[in-house]
């Protein structure tokens, strides 16, 4: 089974052009080696595509989880750089002039996938239910029949109690006749 996760990071404050430079070196490479080539990539732009495509992965692992799909499995299979909205600054210049430049921005969104193991995940489940019943009925049968235990001694030290309770009235009457 074909298992695809997405990760978005927006309004990078980084021109799309730039950003494009770097996800073009990993873009189809697994997982794995896509982040030990970003990590010696000497471009700020790396550091972001990095971060993005952790995301990524761990989105895909949360969705499917572990038992079945494993990290060393999943390729990065798409990494998309847009355009985002353009912030016109401007710059002082000499005698009252004021010379006008675009902040650039972008949008960017990597799309991992992974196979996904089948097999594994389906029969696994209905073996652990089938031994937590039979186990849950004799531990339930264990537990009633403690209770039933603990309430036949209460119960007999109840009428314990009242047994010596009444010999002592009965010593202290019997003492109380004879002065």
């Amino acid at each position: 089974m074909l298992i695809t996760s997405t990760a978005r990071l927006k309004y990078l404050s980084i021109p799309p052009r730039k950003m494009r430079l770097v996800a073009n070196n990993v873009k189809g490479m697994p997982v794995e080696k896509a982040l030990a080539v970003l990590n010696f990539t000497p471009k700020i732009a790396a550091v972001h595509l990095a971060r993005t495509v952790k995301s990524a992965a761990a989105n895909a692992l949360s969705q499917e989880g572990t038992d079945s799909l494993h990290p060393e499995d999943l390729t990065i299979k798409n990494i998309i750089v847009d355009a985002a909205p353009t912030q016109k600054r401007i710059r002082f210049r000499s005698m009252g002039r004021v010379f006008r430049y675009h902040k650039r921005f972008c949008h960017l969104t990597v799309e991992v996938e992974g196979q996904a193991d089948i097999d594994t995940q389906k029969p696994a489940p209905k073996k652990k239910a089938a031994v937590k019943k039979t186990a849950t009925k004799k531990t339930a049968k264990k537990k009633t029949a403690a209770k039933k235990t603990a309430k036949k001694k209460t119960a007999a030290k109840k009428t314990a109690v009242k047994k010596t309770a009444a010999k002592k009235t009965a010593k202290k009457t019997a003492s109380k006749k004879e002065s």
